[in-house]
């Protein structure tokens, strides 16, 4: 007996090779771009430490002291909102030469990375979160 199949379209077996590539490119893929979506998100909050801390700076040097008031550095200087993508903005004066700001992530998705600090001196913490 001759049986002549016209084999047209795939296996299951085809199938299912092809799902198990797919699954394990997606278990590499997807921490991959979780890690890199964390990192463009803290670029947000860098850039508006670097704001405030230049806003304060403008501000010393017109008056001899920091401000104690974001919204006084947004409407004068140029300063960063209180809260940028995900993260919280904020900044603690000690006296007239030195302050610390501060961004908190707010986000589930955001709050593994934990807090960035930057102070009057220009000093970034913690430091491996600034270098990437």
């Amino acid at each position: 007996m001759n049986i002549k199949r016209d084999a047209k379209g795939i296996t299951l077996i085809e199938l299912l090779i092809v799902i198990v590539i797919v699954g394990i490119l997606a278990t590499i893929a997807v921490p991959i771009y979780r890690g890199y979506m964390q990192r463009a998100r803290r670029a947000d909050a860098k850039t508006a430490l670097e704001q405030l801390r230049a806003a304060q700076e403008m501000r010393r040097a017109e008056y001899g002291s920091y401000s104690t008031s974001i919204t006084a550095l947004q409407t004068s200087w140029g300063g960063p909102a209180s809260r940028v993508g995900d993260y919280d903005i904020s900044f603690t004066v000690a006296n007239a030469t030195s302050f610390t700001a501060m961004a908190d992530p707010y986000t589930s998705r955001q709050n593994s990375d934990n807090n960035l600090y930057i102070n009057s001196r220009g000093e970034k913490t913690p430091a491996d979160k600034w270098s990437r």
